[in-house]
């Protein structure tokens, strides 16, 4: 999204293999570096010049979908982010993560990091957005940490724009697998899928999951938009979360992609969604080929902050942020 929007990107850091293969893959001019930030040995005074550094830090401890625990060790990786920023001084920082970091333990947390983001210089802002308000199709909230050492606060407004359905996005992919690099089955349907095709010559990652037929039989009692809720009583409890047997609604954007927690089903075929189809829900374009096993894929794509959404805040930080060369 960054690079969408003009700027030129130099490095990007994780420590799954898979994901750096993505990355340098898809980021021919940017070198890809698979490495644990938090460990002291690493380097990270050579990118100093950097003038704009963005990222996630792990928030599995304040995911919705874990136990909240605000002891869990995870919830301070965000002082490698710190470091890093402390490090190379970039001239200003974006850091996205789940919105119950906010309200977690009556806010001290939230509090903790923008007091440990200010006394390194910056002027931090934040707030949560919904990426269906920036064209994805996805309703995914995020909070999103912006700070400036020019002393300037950087305002970000969502441009909400119309919402786009998941018959928008997807309808255009088959029910079954493609071999990587197939030409496309059908013809566009929708503007969003003419601008995620842009460029691309096939399809690829689109490999369908092979369920049980049991499996199959109890979604297909699920009307698109419903849930665990329009299945008959002695089938209601076959899955104990209450996400269970939700079938996307084809008439509005998606359930937040998550990395593969098979609880989320096609608003018309009778399994998960394929990696490119989550890809799309995204907003990633067909172009973006992900690397590594399916599991690790799935994992990729629902770690992501959306492209689309991260080229609008990268435009919005681009026109306030007077000092950038």
């Amino acid at each position: 999204g960054f690079q969408n929007a003009g700027c030129q990107i130099i490095a990007g850091f994780d420590t799954c293999e898979d994901a750096i293969k993505t990355f340098k893959k898809n980021h021919k001019n940017s070198k890809g570096v698979i490495a644990d930030l938090s460990n002291p040995i690493f380097n990270i005074e050579q990118y100093k010049g950097v003038q704009i550094v963005i990222g996630g830090p792990p928030c599995q401890g304040f995911s919705i979908s874990g136990k909240r625990d605000p002891k869990d060790k995870r919830n301070l990786l965000y002082k490698s982010y710190l470091h890093v920023l402390q490090t190379i001084k970039p001239k200003y920082f974006l850091m996205e993560n789940v919105p119950n970091l906010v309200s977690m333990d009556n806010g001290k947390i939230k509090n903790k990091i923008i007091k440990d983001l200010s006394k390194l210089g910056y002027k931090v802002s934040y707030d949560i957005y919904n990426a269906k308000h920036f064209g994805v199709p996805q309703n995914r909230r995020r909070v999103i940490f912006i700070g400036s050492l020019a002393g300037k606060t950087i305002s970000i407004q969502a441009p909400k724009t119309m919402e786009v359905s998941c018959y928008d996005a997807i309808s255009d992919l088959p029910e079954k697998s493609l071999i990587n690099g197939f030409s496309y089955p059908y013809k566009e349907k929708s503007d969003y899928q003419r601008i995620m095709r842009k460029e691309s010559k096939g399809v690829w990652n689109h490999e369908i999951t092979n369920h049980s037929d049991k499996t199959k039989s109890i979604i297909s009692l699920v009307p698109d938009g419903e849930n665990y809720k329009s299945l008959p009583d002695e089938l209601k409890n076959t899955r104990k979360v209450n996400i269970a047997w939700t079938r996307f609604n084809s008439r509005k954007p998606s359930n937040t992609i998550d990395t593969g927690h098979r609880h989320h089903f096609h608003y018309k075929w009778n399994r998960v969604p394929t990696v490119r189809e989550s890809a799309r829900l995204q907003s990633f374009c067909d172009t973006f080929i992900f690397y590594g096993s399916k599991t690790s894929q799935y994992r990729q794509v629902g770690n992501a902050l959306p492209p689309i959404m991260a080229e609008e805040l990268a435009r919005q930080i681009l026109e306030q942020a007077h000092d950038l060369r």
